[in-house]
C-alpha cells in the first residue's frame, strides 16, 4: 500500500511511518522543513517538502497521486498561538482532504484530538490556546465528514 502522511515529522507520524514501513508499505512523509527529512528517512518514509499552510490544492494533489491512503498528522505544536491552531489544526487539515479527492485517493485518515466529541470545546475553564486547538480539531473533523467528533 502507498501511504502519504501530511505532518510527517510529528510524533504520531514518525511512529506510524515506522510501523507502515516495517509492514512493507511505501510511505511518504510531507514536511515543510528540509532539516526534518533525515528523521523521516530513518523512520522509513520518503520525505517530500510541502508547507500545508501555503500549498495549493493542485500542489498537494501532485504529492498524493498514486497513493492509496492519505493521513493528516500535522499540528501547530505546543507553544503555538491561537491563530496557528486555526491555520494548521483546522485549515491545513482540509488541504490534503480536498487534494486526496482530486487525486482519487481512496482513503483520508484524520488524526483527531481526544475530547472534541465530548464537547469540552465549550469549556471556558480550559486554557484558551488549548480550547482553540480542540475547536480547530473539531472543525476539521466536521469538515472531513461524519466521524467520532462530528456533530452531524
Amino acid at each position: 500500500m502507498k501511504v502519504v502522511i501530511a505532518g510527517g515529522h510529528g510524533k504520531i507520524a514518525l511512529l506510524l511511518e515506522q510501523l507502515l514501513f516495517r509492514r512493507g508499505d511505501a510511505v511518504t512523509g510531507l514536511t515543510r522543513n528540509p532539516a526534518q527529512a533525515e528523521a523521516l528517512e530513518k523512520a522509513g518514509a520518503q520525505a517530500r517538502l510541502m508547507d500545508l499552510e501555503k500549498a495549493t490544492s493542485d500542489e498537494a494533489a501532485r504529492h498524493l497521486t498514486g497513493a492509496d491512503t492519505v493521513g493528516f498528522a500535522a499540528g501547530a505544536g505546543s507553544g503555538s498561538s491561537v491563530g496557528r491552531k486555526d491555520s494548521v489544526d483546522r485549515g491545513a487539515a482540509s488541504l490534503p482532504a480536498d487534494a486526496a479527492e482530486s487525486a482519487r485517493v481512496g482513503r483520508y485518515l484524520l488524526h483527531f484530538a481526544m475530547g472534541t466529541y465530548l464537547r469540552v470545546v465549550d469549556d471556558e475553564s480550559l486554557d484558551p490556546v488549548f480550547r482553540a486547538y480542540l475547536r480547530a480539531k473539531l472543525a476539521a473533523e466536521n469538515a472531513s465528514g461524519p466521524g467520532p467528533g462530528s456533530r452531524r
